[in-house]
This record gives structure tokens, C-alpha cells and sequence, in this order.
């Protein structure tokens, strides 16, 4: 991982700063499901939000790596989960896409209100019956004159309940086809747009979620992201962003979990001693500050990869299936070092484990990430046999 210029660490500080005043309440809000404003509010007065975007736009232009340097500030000094997980998403579901792939207009459109934060961004993918299956997506776009009319719900929209543009990816060919999706910047208030109510759920109980029902949805031809049929090729760039943005976060937290730990096994005492001394929690707390430094290492060294045009299918792969595992491990440790205290809501630390469960599933679940490895480690294919 290369060292913070000091740029990137002005940057951190700035997040750092104001992390404890977002966190403010995390307990109470996770309790009743409650987004901040606030904290949104704040973020957006901070240019979180415009982090890897052009300065035309509002932005502050900065590269990958640096908007990770800041966005692991944020998951460090910010105890609402849900808070930084929304800001993740709005920052790679709408401005990432439309940044990359958007013409001039639609980026001079939309561009400023997602770097402002006034605009919320969201992505609408997964559907109810085709989860993590992309290529079964039963959303059709269907060109009729200058716009394409959607039909079609999409589930688990991280941001749905609060979004103003959604980029909703539809089928446009034939299933089963890579050409055959096509991704759209769809404004919420458009007619035919329903959402329902948000869902209750295990952890990131802050960030809103919801399905999306589309129901003759008029779309301009103007507002399709990259070229028709290019979708599949949009939603691959995002998923990099995603995973390596996302889990960045999750890495401030593992670290911030990790010194309040290390902090409470050297002044808890039990039976005469500091907890800290005794080999079983010195072990927990190691094998913690291991995979946080292994977690990393895979994050910072594939962002430089991608930014230096590398394939990273494999690496993205590993990254998120050992980040994601390593958040679970880490929460779980801290409860156990806790004890009773962690099993509390009033500590913070249940809660913690119940957002770590969420990056098992999200972004691709373990098992997928699992299946991605092996094939492209050639598992799935028949040896050729040799001639004789």
C-alpha cells in the first residue's frame, strides 16, 4: 500500500474531524431505522461526495486511490454504518457510472447535484427472482421514438426510499446475453416509478433500502449511460469502484474496532490482571491487527492495479472475499473481548457485527466470489487431452 501524500492525508483529517458529530446518535437511529440528514448534510459541506470527480462539475478531481485514503477516514472516525454506506453508494451507483461512461450533457445535467449531495444517487440491479443473476434480468427497455419505455422491479435498492436519480439497468437484447443490458439515468419523480416501503433489515439499518417497481417508464434516449447494449460493460466498471470504495470503509472500521480493543484488554482487568495479558484474547486481538493489514494490502494493491489498467478479476475477487470475511472475524473478536458489555446494544459492538454480516452478501456474495476464483483459476474446465 503506498504511503498518504500529503494531500490525501489534509483530506483524511478534514473527515476525521467531523466523523464523531456524523456518528452522533448511530445507536438510537440504528434502533428506529433513521437516516441522517445531518450527517448527510455534513458529508456533502466536507465534498466527500465529489471526491473523484472533474472540478467542472463541483468535484475535486482526485484518482481512486486518494478517495479510498478518505473514505477509510470515514469508516474509521464514523460509528453510523449505514451513514457511510449510503455515501458509498451514492458515490459509486450514479456519479461513477455517469463520470466514465455519460456524455457531456447528461454529466453537465447531473453531475454537480451528486457532487453536491443534493441529488442522491442510487443504482437499482438485483431483481426479486434473479438475485445475484444478472444475465436472467426480467427488466425490459423497450425503444419506442426518442425513449425507451421500463418495465420491471428491481429489489434491495441500497438509497431507493431517498434516491433522486437511479441508473437502472435493463434488458434491452436477448437474455443471457453480456450486449443485451443497458443502463439508465432515470430522474425518481419520473411517471410510472413506485417505491416501496423501506425494508427492515439485519444490519445497515440506517441506510435506506427498498424495491422499485417500474411500470411503463418513459426514459429519454439521451439518458442512457455509455451506448445501448453496453451495460454489462457499465455495471463491471462499477462493481470494481464498488467493492474497492466500499470495503475501504469497512477497513476504517476494522481498524477503529481494532484500538478500541486493543485499548480495552490493557485496562479491563480480571482475576488480577489486565485481559490483555492472557495469551487467548492477546491471540484474538493479533489475529484482528492481521487481518486488517491483510485486508489492506489487497484493497490498496488492486486499486493500484486498476489504476494502472491491469486485470484485476482475480485480485477484486479475492480482495472482497477476504475483506468481507475479515470484518465478520474482526467484530465477532471484539465481542468476545468485550464479554458481557459487548453483547449490549449501548456499546455499539452487536450492531457492528450485524452491518460486517451484509458485506458477506452484497457486491456478491462469498459463495459467488468462491465460484468467480476457481473458474478463472480453470476449475470448471475439462483438461485437454494429450495426444498420442
Amino acid at each position: 500500500m503506498p504511503q498518504a501524500n500529503d494531500h490525501q492525508r489534509e483530506l483524511r483529517e478534514a473527515i476525521l474531524a467531523i466523523g464523531p458529530a456524523l456518528g452522533a446518535e448511530h445507536i438510537a437511529r440504528d434502533h428506529t431505522g433513521t437516516f441522517s440528514e445531518d450527517g448527510w448534510k455534513r458529508l456533502a459541506e466536507a465534498g466527500l461526495f465529489g471526491l473523484p470527480f472533474g472540478e467542472d462539475f463541483g468535484g475535486l478531481g482526485q484518482d481512486l486511490l486518494t478517495t479510498m485514503h478518505v473514505l477509510e477516514a470515514l469508516g474509521e472516525s464514523c460509528r453510523d454504518g449505514g451513514l457511510s454506506f449510503s455515501a458509498s453508494t451514492h458515490i459509486v451507483s450514479a456519479g461513477v457510472p455517469l463520470q466514465r461512461f455519460g456524455r457531456a450533457e447528461l454529466k453537465s445535467r447531473y453531475l454537480p447535484g451528486i457532487c453536491a449531495g443534493t441529488a442522491i444517487g442510487a443504482h437499482a440491479i438485483t431483481e426479486p427472482e434473479g438475485g445475484s443473476d444478472i444475465m436472467r434480468m426480467r427488466t425490459t427497455a423497450v425503444a419506442d421514438g426518442d425513449t425507451f419505455v421500463l418495465n420491471g422491479t428491481k429489489a434491495f435498492v441500497s438509497n431507493g426510499p431517498i434516491a433522486d436519480l437511479i441508473v437502472v439497468y435493463a434488458r434491452t437484447g436477448k437474455p443471457e446475453n453480456p450486449a443485451g443490458i443497458t443502463a439508465f439515468l432515470v430522474e425518481r419523480d419520473t411517471p410510472g416509478i413506485t417505491t416501496g416501503q423501506p425494508i427492515e433489515k439485519m444490519g445497515l439499518r440506517t441506510s435506506p433500502l427498498c424495491e422499485l417497481f417500474l411500470d411503463d417508464v418513459r426514459v429519454p434516449k439521451a439518458n442512457v449511460i455509455g451506448s445501448v447494449g453496453a451495460g454489462f460493460l457499465v455495471l463491471d466498471h462499477v462493481m470494481k469502484w464498488e467493492i474497492l470504495c466500499g470495503f475501504t470503509i469497512n477497513l476504517g472500521e476494522m481498524q477503529h474496532r481494532l484500538e478500541r480493543c486493543v485499548e480495552y484488554a490493557r485496562t479491563r482487568t480480571q482475576f488480577g490482571a489486565h485481559i490483555g495479558s492472557y495469551q487467548s484474547t492477546a491471540n484474538r486481538i493479533v489475529e484482528m491487527k492481521v487481518d486488517v493489514e491483510t485486508s489492506r494490502k489487497w484493497l490498496y494493491d488492486t486499486a493500484e492495479k486498476l489504476s494502472s489498467n491491469q486485470n484485476i478479476a482475480t485480485d477484486l475477487a479475492i480482495t472482497k472475499l477476504v475483506t468481507s470475511e475479515a470484518n465478520v472475524r474482526s467484530a465477532l473478536s471484539a465481542i468476545q473481548i468485550f464479554g458481557g458489555y459487548g453483547y449490549t446494544a449501548e456499546y455499539g459492538l452487536e450492531k457492528e457485527l450485524r452491518n460486517a454480516v451484509a458485506g458477506t452478501i452484497y457486491s456478491g456474495t462469498t459463495e459467488i466470489q468462491k465460484q468467480r476464483i476457481s473458474t478463472l483459476m480453470g476449475l470448471h474446465r475439462a483438461a485437454t487431452p494429450k495426444r498420442v
